[in-house]
């Protein structure tokens, strides 16, 4: 039988990143004459990359940034970001003792995350789980990101998996609609980052807290987990 397939989401999902993204994203903001934004507002502003992240920023605290903006700010962004990406950053209570039961199991595991590549694999490696995903897509990997569900593909495709057996587990709609556009099954956590409330995105299982994730794994694949 082939093997199961577990997708992730980074931020939000692996790991409560919001505090160092918040911080990033406000220095960006006063570098540029904007007011910070609370750390409560900008765990709704998550989803979709930094670039879009310094977008929905910008709008927050006044004008909307043009593309020249958004572009300078965004390699600022990058900057300041990768030398501060785990001075807050931890993982959520129960990831690291899920990922070791699905390591025990054999399942074969991706990130795919609208972060950029580079990153994700230095924040994972900072947290100590970066031997369990071989692969990671990031929004930069591919000329497509999450929604689209050739992101979800290219992950299967390197993990030599297959659609049938593969499930996204991720936090807000970006991961839900990336899965439900890639007809898989999907895992949404309660207690991550999303602009729409967790009930009203459509996930086909929703979890809060991991503790509770080997009953949803059985219920979406029970001829691995059942």
């Amino acid at each position: 039988m082939p093997r199961p397939v577990l997708l992730f989401d980074l931020d939000g999902t692996l790991a409560d990143t919001a505090a160092d993204l918040c911080e990033t994203t406000n220095v960006i903001l006063e570098m540029h004459g904007r007011a910070r934004v609370p750390e409560a507002r900008v765990r709704h502003l998550v989803g979709g990359g930094a670039r879009l992240l310094l977008e929905r920023g910008y709008k927050e605290t006044g004008e909307a940034a043009d593309e020249a903006l958004l572009d300078q700010s965004f390699h600022e962004f990058l900057d300041y970001y990768g030398r501060h990406i785990a001075d807050h950053t931890k993982l959520w209570p129960g990831v690291r003792d899920q990922l070791d039961m699905l390591a025990e199991r054999g399942a074969l595991m991706a990130v795919c995350t609208n972060k950029v590549e580079g990153l994700s694999r230095k924040l994972l490696e900072m947290l100590g789980i970066d031997h369990y995903f071989p692969v990671v897509i990031g929004g930069d990997t591919l000329p497509v990101k999450k929604p689209d569900p050739e992101h979800l593909f290219e992950a299967i495709r390197q993990l030599g998996g297959e659609n049938a057996h593969s499930v996204m587990v991720g936090d807000s709609e970006t991961d839900v609609d990336a899965a439900r556009n890639a007809k898989l099954p999907s895992i949404c956590v309660t207690f991550g980052y999303t602009r729409i409330p967790v009930p009203e995105l459509g996930a086909t299982v929703t979890i809060d807290h991991f503790d509770e994730f080997p009953v949803a794994l059985a219920k979406l694949l029970p001829q691995h987990f059942g």
